[in-house]
């Protein structure tokens, strides 16, 4: 099956799914991915001494080694605003999100929980244009997508973390994907891909805080049981 992840930028897919798309990809689905910017605000192109386009190519340069890594079926990198999506008509990301979809035509697909994990504008905003994207292709009533998946957080105890990580509810849980050493190597692989981002990975605490179980959300099911994989139970 196929699998579209949409995050809004780059390590956003590896600051946590990676074992779980690791795994995906092992077992035969293809995955895509799709970021709708190039990171390019990130501050940390002072400590560089580049600007937000040189930045941005940078850390684009990052993602095409996590393409590799991951074995990605596909990626693609657009060029919107970082940390500036909060400004722009939802209407208008919607779009550019449906006609990837159109392109691909996934069984799943996947981006943050409502709460973001980490709580970045960035993130909100882009949970909230795919679930409407996703609403509004259902209303079509296309074969396609078949579900939408939230990446989330899950821990019993706090993780040291500069970030704030936010947690889901253990019952908002639907499914458990299942990650192999292999696919854990490939996800410490896929960060170690950020050069630039190395002390920003240290201080998140990421490499802690991602475990071989990686969880997310099915939005608008009840499952009776937790599901191991994102696509169980389509057809």
């Amino acid at each position: 099956m196929t699998i579209l992840y949409i995050f809004p930028h780059p390590d956003d897919e590896s600051f946590g799914p990676a074992p779980a798309i690791a795994a995906q990809r092992r077992q035969g689905d293809n995955v895509y991915l799709l970021t709708l910017t190039k990171g390019e605000a990130t501050k940390q192109r002072h400590r560089l001494g580049v600007s937000k386009q040189e930045m941005g190519e940078i850390r684009f340069k990052e993602m095409q080694c996590v393409e590799q890594v991951l074995d990605l079926t596909g990626m693609t990198v657009l060029d919107l605003p970082d940390s500036g999506l909060k400004k722009m008509n939802p209407i208008e990301i919607e779009e550019v999100i449906k006609e990837h979809i159109h392109k691909i035509k996934p069984d799943v697909i996947v981006t943050y929980a409502v709460h973001g994990v980490s709580g970045f504008e960035d993130h909100l905003v882009s949970h909230a244009v795919v679930k409407r994207a996703y609403a509004d292709l259902k209303k079509e009533g296309l074969t396609y997508p078949k579900r939408l998946a939230f990446y989330t957080h899950y821990s019993e105890e706090k993780v040291e973390s500069k970030f704030d990580l936010k947690s889901s509810k253990l019952e908002e849980i639907n499914c458990w994907v299942e990650a192999s050493d292999e696919d854990m190597e490939k996800f410490r692989a896929a960060l170690d891909c950020y050069e630039t981002y190395q002390q920003v990975i240290e201080d998140s605490g990421v490499k802690d805080a991602v475990t071989g179980r990686v969880p997310f959300e099915f939005f608008g099911e009840q499952l009776s049981e937790k599901a191991n994989s994102l696509t169980e139970g389509l057809k």
